[in-house]
């Protein structure tokens, strides 16, 4: 049970996201595009998914690292103003904050440009062990853009969060083949594996959600929960529960941090107790509500919000 009162620890990869749309073509020379809309936002595996557990009304507490720059200023200030708890956020001299600047197609892709930096440097120090631990539910976000984290630490973070009885949820960032060899070691501790699902075909070699999902609980993840892009999510137990849920239709401007907030989304949904399939629905709305806007906590306003325009949605489909 939680002593200080969080509902979730979200540790990992924490990004400054600057983005723009709609962008069509980069300007020859030093020449002037215009475009519609510039934002900053609090993105990452784990920045995205704490920003929207904040928004769903969750008592979230941030575990990462971000530099001593004006970024870091931005990124703190952010949650700070949210009521997120930023007491476990390093900040580290002399390393940039992690940053991605994000040209926003018409069509919602967006080629990014990202700079590494503090996030690489990130651990969970042992001053910071109890606090990150306490939440009955720990989220680790960010594998393959956590150098210093990445491997065997992210399996001992792991196992002592379940050795202290939290509920664990898991997803990476820039997945390969290659990344399988830092997430395959993980799955034991892992309770819900959330990538999408070209990550999880990218990693296992596998294809389509049903031998993906086969692969990765025969290697110890007791659920996986897939996203699928337009084609919805798919969850998989180890208790032989599979359920395949359509998205909603919207009109997409921009997916950055769709993965995030359906992560955030899930989360809000455990912390509820809601059933599998209520609770993807409500994990698409909070995605939706991402998608239909610039950012990765665009249109996310509150649980209750979210909840009419799930139902609104579903209400549509009839």
């Amino acid at each position: 049970m939680s002593t200080t009162g969080h509902d979730v620890s979200v540790i990992g990869l924490y990004i400054l996201d600057i983005l723009g749309r709609p962008v069509t073509r980069i300007p020859e020379r030093g020449n002037v595009e215009f475009i519609d809309e510039i934002r900053l936002t609090v993105a990452g595996t784990a920045g995205g998914v704490v920003v929207n557990t904040a928004k769903l009304g969750l008592k979230s507490l941030a575990v990462g690292a971000v530099g001593e720059d004006e970024k870091a200023d931005f990124v703190i200030g952010a949650m700070d103003r949210l009521g997120i708890d930023t007491s476990a956020m390093q900040r580290l001299d002399g390393i940039p904050t992690s940053a991605t600047i994000l040209n926003v197609r018409p069509n919602g892709d967006r080629p990014a440009l990202h700079q590494r930096g503090a996030s690489d440097h990130f651990d969970l120090t042992a001053e910071l062990a109890d606090k990150a631990f306490d939440a009955p539910i720990v989220h680790l976000g960010g594998t393959g853009l956590l150098k210093r984290l990445d491997g065997p630490r992210s399996v001992e973070i792991l196992k002592e969060a379940k050795r202290r009885g939290r509920t664990t949820t898991f997803d990476l960032i820039a997945a390969s083949a290659e990344t399988a060899r830092l997430v395959l070691p993980l799955l034991p501790y892992v309770d819900y594996f959330m990538p999408s699902i070209e990550e999880a075909q990218d990693m296992s070699g596998q294809k389509g959600p049903e031998d993906c999902a086969k692969f990765y609980l025969d290697q110890g993840a007791s659920t996986c929960v897939f996203t699928l892009g337009g084609d919805g999510a798919y969850y998989a137990g180890a208790d032989g529960t599979r359920l395949k849920v359509p998205a909603y239709r919207i009109d997409v401007v921009d997916t950055t941090g769709c993965g995030d907030a359906f992560d955030a989304g899930f989360i809000a949904a455990l912390h509820h107790r809601m059933d599998p399939e209520t609770g993807i629905r409500f994990a698409q709305g909070v995605a939706a509500l991402v998608a239909g806007g610039l950012g990765s906590d665009a249109g996310v306003i509150s649980f209750e919000h979210t909840k009419d325009f799930v139902a609104a949605k579903l209400a549509a489909l009839g």
